[in-house]
């Protein structure tokens, strides 16, 4: 059984969510929430933001303190928001606008991931000072990647990756103060790895022991950094540029440095904290991070109808009819276009192709896309397209129409659909809800007037279509 040497052994942890096994759908939930709640003093957002927290699925019932650590976590986890009792302000984060704007997980995570270290505001005044106490300056996620970038130099001409399983990672990575106090070289621990699978040394696998370090590896995959097979992780190759910035990167936060070596008293860190969430939302680009979704379908799907050529034929939509990519803009938006022309084509109606046309934004006419119902009499559908892209399948939706969209829905009725486009780790799927105006009047779905109208639904209650792409022969 491997053990650190006792003079060198430092357990790092931080928060960890309860709802973590459903993070995705709680972390988009929550971000679209908080870009509903004004900037305010600290009690005022706090009970705003534990009401949003209490209408996310099955909390409807739950006990007050559950739904407190929830706001804890998601706060100084993901720094949602910015709160200063200094001054009794809060305010909602760029990290939770962002992800609300975009709907984009996994450049979420990226961001996530990318300002992360110990010690940071995620954590209590008594572990910070504690991880000060002992030295450590730690980016995880960073040290992942350039442990395994140097294994796979390592293996170069095998044909095999390196890949790193949850106990190793925190028993020659985390729980070593040579790698998070004192910069160990990436190289050293892939060779201590190596050597102890060679002498088939085992690890405590513990839940309990493994999980901090099996949290940072779970949202690296989440980001699309990792992949996860057997219980190991591999570079996802598809993110070279992503990895590279990770590894190269000097970002660090910089607010606990003045303490190092220093006798500190506990309330010297509350400005630090506050600097803390800060720095998380600060200089945050929306365009960072972003998530080519022509990689990603081509990444899912390398063996089958989705892998040939996918960016050449999203780049080819409409090549030979009258719109190019640039007229359609969004790629969602496109990807919906392109299934609702082999959907009219598979109902012989070839000769109308020309009829599904992207409406532009600027006529505020209330949708997307105008389609056909796929009958001879050319009845017309209006669509709006509403996108996601996450590592795993998000189960439950949450979208808002603005006045125009929701009035559009009210006079379209039957022939007004949303269209749901979900892109996630295996599926790419369509939800396809029908008349939303008479739906929410049905009590089959949620709704919340909100400049337009907030809809919250599940799955039962769409039509799951299989995302076709657009082939022109």
């Amino acid at each position: 059984m491997y053990h650190v040497p006792q003079q060198y052994y430092y357990r790092i942890h931080h928060v960890r969510p309860r709802f973590k096994s459903d993070v995705e759908n709680v972390l988009l939930f929550m971000a679209e929430e908080s870009c509903k709640i004004p900037d305010g003093p600290y009690k005022e957002y706090s009970a705003a933001f534990n009401a949003a927290i209490r209408l996310y699925p099955g909390n409807e019932g739950v006990a007050e303190k559950t739904i407190n650590n929830w706001r804890t976590e998601i706060s100084s986890l993901f720094g949602f928001y910015i709160e200063d009792k200094l001054i009794n302000y809060t305010k909602t984060g760029e990290m939770a606008k962002v992800l609300a704007t975009h709907q984009d997980l996994m450049q979420f995570f990226k961001y996530f991931l990318f300002t992360f270290q110990y010690p940071g505001g995620h954590t209590k005044k008594e572990v910070v000072l504690d991880m000060i106490n002992h030295g450590i300056r730690f980016k995880p996620a960073k040290y992942i990647a350039s442990v395994l970038t140097y294994g796979n130099d390592q293996r170069k001409g095998t044909g095999k990756l390196f890949g790193i399983s949850k106990a190793e990672a925190t028993h020659c990575i985390f729980n070593d103060l040579r790698v998070t106090r004192d910069n160990r070289k990436p190289s050293e621990v892939y060779d201590l790895i190596m050597e102890n699978r060679h002498k088939r040394i085992d690890y405590d696998t513990d839940g309990d022991v493994i999980r901090y370090a099996g949290d940072i590896l779970d949202y690296m995959v989440l980001a699309n950094l990792l992949k996860e097979e057997h219980g190991y992780y591999y570079l996802n190759g598809m993110e070279a540029e992503a990895i590279s910035s990770y590894i190269i990167q000097d970002k660090w936060f910089t607010g606990y440095d003045k303490f190092y070596g220093k006798v500190v008293d506990l309330a010297e860190l509350d400005g630090p904290k506050v600097d803390w969430f800060k720095y998380v939302n600060d200089n945050i680009d929306p365009a960072a991070f972003s998530t080519n979704i022509a990689d990603f379908i081509q990444e899912q799907y390398p063996e089958n109808e989705y892998s040939q050529l996918v960016r050449d034929k999203i780049a080819e939509i409409f090549a030979a009819e009258d719109f190019s990519t640039k007229d359609i803009g969004d790629l969602g938006e496109s990807l919906v276009i392109g299934h609702e022309k082999m959907r009219i084509k598979e109902c012989g109606l070839e000769d109308c192709l020309h009829l599904i046309v992207k409406i532009p934004t600027s006529l505020g006419v209330g949708y997307d896309v105008q389609s056909l119902e796929g009958t001879p009499d050319r009845i017309k559908r209006y669509i709006e397209v509403k996108t996601t892209v996450s590592r795993k399948k998000i189960h439950f939706f949450k979208v808002h129409l603005t006045p125009n969209e929701w009035s559009a829905a009210a006079t379209i009725q039957d022939h007004y659909f949303i269209y749901r486009l979900m892109i996630s780790s295996g599926e790419m799927y369509l939800y396809l809800l029908k008349n939303p105006v008479a739906m929410y009047k049905a009590d089959k779905i949620n709704m919340t007037p909100s400049d337009g109208a907030e809809l919250t639904f599940d799955e039962s209650v769409c039509e799951k279509v299989k995302l076709r792409l657009w082939q022109q022969q």
